[in-house]
């Protein structure tokens, strides 16, 4: 039986651009940054958390040929990757004006929940992320 959720992935255009924003602007760090030769192997994760990486992946093969990438690029730059990302925070209001003074795009605003409050931005290639501080 599985026990737990250890990688996912999320595409991005650009792999160095895609670092500079999960590490420099959200405060992610980076897991593993890897040349496998046929791809670069970039993940990164919440610090403290190594167990749980996300693999900053540019579409393309060996998952996939060219024509197939060149669609998941045109589907990711419109904000229709297919993919996201949650996070949790233990005061979304005061991340939410961090992030806000190092210049992200939202989608929303801090806004009450049933499960907490969270709130919503986009990383700079369209992927939607949800930032939440659960209700304890």
């Amino acid at each position: 039986m599985m026990t737990a959720t250890t990688l996912s992935s999320i595409f991005v255009l650009d792999q160095d651009e895609a670092l500079d924003f999960y590490v420099g602007t959200l405060g992610l760090e980076v897991n593993t940054d890897q040349d496998l030769g046929f791809m670069r192997w970039l993940t990164v994760n919440v610090p403290g958390d190594p167990g749980r990486a996300i693999l900053l992946e540019r579409p393309g093969p060996p998952s996939m040929d060219e024509a197939t990438a060149e669609r998941v690029r045109e589907l990711v730059s419109k904000g229709a990757g297919g993919g996201w990302i949650g996070f949790d925070t233990d005061d979304a209001r005061k991340t939410y004006e961090e992030l806000k003074a190092k210049g992200v795009d939202f989608t929303d605003e801090p806004t009450e929940r049933p499960y907490g409050v969270d709130f919503g931005l986009r990383d700079p290639f369209g992927n939607a992320i949800r930032i939440v501080q659960r209700v304890r």
